[in-house]
């Protein structure tokens, strides 16, 4: 496993977070963290990452812990897309993708042609070779999204953690977003931790998918089996009617009802 956490428990200030989160996804695959507002997603994130340090439990990369390794070898297997992929600087999307390879270069270096064909291999396989000259700062929600992805991909790491990757983009965006990233999960070995509100893309192209409830796993498995009408029911507090999609046959989810809603017309 490349990596893996075994019971973490995180806290901000004095309010626990995290309370015993357990993971170990296979090599390779994607897996999708789910849940309402506040359950713990990108605390989680930020713990695998070594953002922030658990009070008690462990994280693994790579077999050592991550707490044991420097910042440059731990970028050098794991890259992070956060929410906010806002860039104050005039870089191009070229510069921008091309720091990615900061981790593999010695301090008084420069970046090799090696490195420059890494990046832009990485731009060709997010389709985004096309604006390479363009400004990060002129770039639609969409684009800019295709390119830090990039940039991540060339850091060539081993996990990848994203944290809402298709907040604000539009239908198409979302699915390329997608798209790309279980390409690159399936073309390049990757193993992907994603945080994410979208159900039903979760359930498409996630392998597994973890369901968070008050900072606590309530359930984790195969899309299929997480995404129970009694699960979403206890977790979101909401009634739903769920079904094989209309394409793929991965699970649906069509929200019908808050609790809420149900006593007050009941």
């Amino acid at each position: 496993m490349k990596i893996a956490a075994k019971d973490l428990e995180v806290c901000y200030g004095e309010n626990l977070i995290l309370k015993g989160i357990s993971l170990a996804p296979r090599e390779g695959s994607l897996l999708g963290v789910i849940g309402p507002n506040g359950s713990g997603k990108t605390t989680l994130l930020k713990t695998l990452s070594n953002i922030l340090k658990p009070i008690s439990g462990v994280v693994y990369l790579n077999g050592s812990e991550i707490g044991s390794l420097t910042s440059r070898e731990t970028a050098r297997n794991l890259a992070v897309v956060p929410q906010d992929t806002g860039v104050g600087f005039d870089f191009t999307a070229y510069e921008l993708v091309l720091m990615g390879r900061t981790p593999h270069i010695g301090r008084f270096e420069k970046e090799s042609r090696t490195d420059r064909n890494i990046a832009a291999d990485a731009m060709r396989l997010t389709h985004t070779e096309d604006l390479k000259d363009r400004l990060v700062t002129t770039l639609s929600g969409g684009e800019r999204q295709k390119v830090v992805i990039a940039k991540a991909l060339s850091q060539e790491p081993n996990v990848l953690l994203l944290d809402e990757p298709t907040a604000n983009l539009d239908i198409k965006n979302q699915l390329e977003v997608m798209g790309l990233i279980k390409n690159a999960v399936i073309g390049r070995g990757i193993t992907a931790i994603m945080a994410i509100h979208d159900i039903n893309l979760a359930a498409r192209y996630c392998d597994e998918m973890m369901l968070l409830r008050l900072g606590e796993i309530y359930a984790s498995g195969p899309p299929k089996a997480v995404l129970t009408k009694e699960n979403i029911k206890a977790v979101f507090g909401v009634e739903s009617l769920v079904t094989d999609g209309p394409e793929d046959g991965s699970v649906y989810v069509i929200p019908l009802s808050t609790l809420e809603k149900e006593e007050q017309t009941g």
